[in-house]
């Protein structure tokens, strides 16, 4: 059922059947070609169900994809930034022949939605990127989504929802925009300002928002990102256990939490324009841009991707069409004189301003040093370090990847037996032969089986270091997109540290104590890495290690040496 739309007028957007037709759907969809959704399109295919993405009725076509690249709007005309779309593999794409609706599903393999094709095509994704983005410098973490994580093929239609995917983390802070409209009409809230946030809040952030709240005129909503956000960020479950705790500072009856399952594409003022439309479709009036909304930091010219008022000049030109105000707010700075927080640019001159970088934080986080009470609340600062220990306590991956016969298992066994003397936690080795036997035994040497290998050790990794042990990994790993996966899957829960086992060619051929470089020279052994298959070769490892003219146990000494100064262990000396 649809419920015709105004653009930007304020209807949601329903894609749910009636109740009385799911069962037979979800029969039919049974006997339909099923995707199952990436984490990405899980988040996307929930906005679209429950009108966040309003007046959106499914994933886009090539028109409106088109349209929506170039323009920022759809192709009749409509206000919409950032592409949704549903990409597939070419394998399944194959599939679809003489297909007109495709099953959605969820990594349980639970059907969630049907999917009506109207278009299937091979977009131009370079050309996406420079015009979504403005850039195609894989640094910026939504290019690098899109050009090495996206499939090939995209698919779009209208989507027929039949449920909702379930989540067990915070429902009581969980609202649909439907929902959240009817609790601020029982509250009497007519005006309400939205926050927009993927980082714990602190003094500075209850500051800004308490102001713009009073500009406004108007109760506040507190509406953080818990889906998809910047690689690195601290997980949402720390996240909002720290807003509610910042909750209990805001005047009472003022101020709302809720919960929005977005995958951010950090695309800066794009993406702002994105969540204003996003915040309307909740009910809320106004919506607070900041410095650098959604911006993903510096690209590989050491300059930022975009500037910093940027976003707000972009929400600023499209507010009236709209109909949600901009508030906009600069950096907010701690004045030690006057003992309280202002804009930056209301600061007098001559007074001792104090600020604290998001970087420095974290810093004192993974050295256990004091963070000052006026940055932030004792009791967020608690939360914090109970989730993000100091490095020393920290678990983390040491991951090898050189030749065959490099001596990357040698040391990887040297260093296994070195840790497990220090004591400090528990240690596991990944060694490739073995995980080749136990964990990947169906695979092959092609490319993507090579890739799915390493992939598969750095799950295995993650989920170690998350748990704070200690994981180390000594596959070949010979190509730099699957060695970036592993360390952004890693990074989400610890410290991934690179060592290239640059020992030569010649050096690893000579040695050759399984005999296969020969068979490799003989043909006999196809797609073997350095003869017949390329080695990409670590641009910036953590530490690169030569083993042609130094025993095992010096290179161990050089590992400890680096990981005592990223200070994950402490000095042995």
């Amino acid at each position: 059922m649809t419920t015709p739309i105004a653009p930007h007028g304020g209807r949601l957007v329903d894609l749910f059947v009636a109740p009385s037709e799911r069962a037979e759907l979800k029969a039919a969809a049974a006997a339909l070609p099923a995707w199952d959704l990436t984490a990405r399109q899980l988040c996307d295919l929930e906005l679209l169900q429950n009108g966040a993405f309003s007046p959106l009725g499914g994933f886009l076509g090539r028109a409106d994809h088109e349209a929506v690249c170039r323009d920022m709007r759809l192709a009749d005309g409509t206000l919409w930034p950032i592409p949704v779309t549903l990409d597939v593999s070419e394998a399944f794409a194959a599939t679809l022949e003489g297909h007109t609706r495709i099953a959605l599903r969820d990594p349980e393999g639970v059907i969630l939605a049907v999917l009506d094709i109207s278009d299937r095509w091979t977009p131009d994704r370079e050309a996406e990127a420079a015009q979504v983005f403005g850039t195609t410098d894989r640094k910026h973490p939504g290019v690098a989504h899109l050009l090495e994580r996206s499939h090939p093929v995209y698919v779009g239609g209208r989507v027929q929802a039949i449920e909702a995917p379930r989540h067990y983390d915070f429902g009581h802070l969980r609202a649909t925009p439907a929902e959240l409209r009817a609790q601020f009409a029982k509250l009497g809230w007519s005006r309400v300002v939205a926050f927009q946030t993927r980082n714990p809040m602190h003094r500075a952030h209850l500051e800004l928002t308490f102001r713009a709240a009073q500009i406004a005129e108007a109760n506040l909503l507190i509406h953080p990102v818990v889906g998809l956000t910047k690689p690195g960020d601290i997980d949402h479950y720390t996240r909002v256990r720290c807003y509610e705790k910042l909750l209990r500072h805001y005047p009472e009856r003022t101020t709302s939490l809720a919960l929005l399952h977005l995958a951010m594409r950090m695309g800066g003022p794009r993406e702002a324009l994105w969540h204003a439309i996003i915040r309307k479709n909740h009910g809320c009036t106004h919506f607070i841009v900041g410095r650098d909304h959604a911006g993903p930091g510096n690209g590989s010219d050491g300059k930022p991707f975009y500037g910093p008022y940027d976003a707000q000049t972009l929400v600023a030109k499209h507010e009236a069409e709209l109909g949600i105000a901009m508030v906009p707010f600069q950096e907010m700075v701690y004045v030690q004189e006057r003992a309280q927080y202002l804009p930056a640019d209301e600061v007098p001159a001559g007074l001792n301003v104090l600020n604290l970088s998001g970087t420095e934080l974290r810093r004192r986080l993974q050295e256990g040093l004091d963070i000052p009470e006026w940055f932030t609340y004792p009791e967020v600062i608690e939360e914090l370090r109970r989730t993000h220990p100091p490095r020393h306590r920290q678990g983390f991956t040491v991951f090898f990847t050189g030749l065959s016969g490099s001596g990357k298992s040698t040391i990887a066994n040297a260093l296994l037996v070195r840790l497990l003397e220090l004591g400090t936690r528990p240690v596991t080795l990944l060694d490739g032969d073995i995980v080749r036997k136990h964990l990947s035994s169906e695979l092959g040497f092609s490319k993507e089986h090579r890739d799915l290998n390493v992939q598969r050790i750095g799950f295995v990794a993650a989920e170690i270091t998350r748990n704070g042990g200690i994981a180390i990994c000594a596959p070949i790993a010979p190509y730099a997109g699957s060695r970036k996966i592993v360390r952004e899957m890693v990074g989400e829960g610890g410290v991934f540290v690179e060592v290239h086992v640059s020992t030569p060619l010649e050096v690893c051929e000579g040695r050759d104590r399984k005999g296969l470089y020969a068979l490799a020279r003989a043909g006999k052994i196809k797609e073997f890495t350095g003869i017949s298959d390329p080695y990409e070769v670590p641009e910036a490892p953590d530490l690169r290690i030569d083993t042609s003219d130094i025993a095992p146990d010096q290179a161990v000494q050089q590992i400890v040496l680096k990981l005592e100064a990223l200070g994950l262990i402490r000095p042995t000396r």
